[in-house]
């Protein structure tokens, strides 16, 4: 299947940095929002981040112009009627996805591809939400979009193989590496980075050390990036409550369940960066 019209369901953190990618590949990419004040948002983020590129030296004029050429913004769903797969990366939501997805499916082809960026919840689930339990498939990103290589691509009970190459050929066209996951709560990365942010949480409760040394430990000990903590504020300390949740449902495993600093943070406003305030003021 030759794709050549990207359709992006939602143009937040996610979904304008595929929106973004997907323009800059040379696709006609089509981004949609629920109103236009967030679709104003969203393209006005995708704007800035290329001019702070072209700023740095990072990305060229003709870059520039070329990626916001293929991009148009919409709060038409049937404007993604031509679309030959649409990405759905809106809020972590059931039901939120599956009204999407009716409202989606009345307008596009029967032989599009419906794929969702969700980073927690069951594919197949999803699928079966839909008309196309065959041409849904997972394909889970990594923020910052433009600049993290790793795709996750998740094949359902239901996801033809057909699906599944197309999804991998599809990522990498965006110059990312494509891994293939399973559908199970967290997929790879999340599955295994989870339970070291909250066992980093509770080994702090328990008095292991400071927030400041126990993120040093990690970066000059281990040769991370960047600390458990720091990464927590980045990834957002309610997207990673979510996930721990919805990873200990399925397992009733206690290194899943969310600690009770955690919780609490989450419950006080303290989300990480976004919010100025999570284990780090900002």
């Amino acid at each position: 299947m030759a794709i050549k019209t990207v359709g992006v369901l939602g143009c937040g953190l996610m979904g304008s940095g595929i929106a973004q990618v997907s323009a800059a590949a040379g696709y006609k990419t089509i981004v949609r929002e629920v109103n236009d004040a967030a679709l104003q948002a969203g393209l006005s983020r995708i704007k800035k981040f290329l001019a702070d590129g072209v700023a740095k030296g990072k990305v060229t004029d003709e870059a520039q112009a070329k990626t916001l050429a293929n991009l148009t913004g919409t709060t038409n769903p049937a404007d993604l009627k031509e679309c030959d797969i649409v990405i759905e990366a809106i809020v972590e939501n059931l039901d939120e996805k599956r009204a999407l997805y009716e409202a989606i499916e009345a307008v596009i082809r029967p032989d599009a591809i419906l794929a969702s960026n969700t980073s927690s919840l069951c594919i197949t689930e999803l699928a079966a939400t839909t008309k196309r339990p065959d041409r849904f498939g997972g394909i889970h990103f990594f923020n910052p979009v433009p600049l993290m290589k790793l795709v996750e691509v998740i094949r359902s009970l239901t996801t033809s193989e057909q699906t599944a190459e197309v999804l991998k050929a599809f990522a990498t066209s965006l110059g990312k590496e494509p891994i293939s996951a399973p559908d199970r709560p967290g997929f790879i990365v999340n599955r295994l980075l989870v339970p070291y942010l909250l066992d980093a949480i509770r080994e702090y409760e328990r008095g292991l050390g400071t927030i400041e040394d126990i993120d040093n430990g990690m970066k000059l000990g281990c040769g991370h990036p960047m600390g458990p903590f720091t990464l927590l504020d980045f990834v957002g300390l309610d997207t990673t409550y979510y996930i721990a949740n919805i990873m200990f449902d399925e397992f009733k495993e206690e290194r899943f369940a969310p600690p009770p600093l955690l919780k609490r943070m989450v419950l006080a406003g303290y989300h990480g960066r976004k919010t100025k305030r999570g284990f780090y003021t900002y």
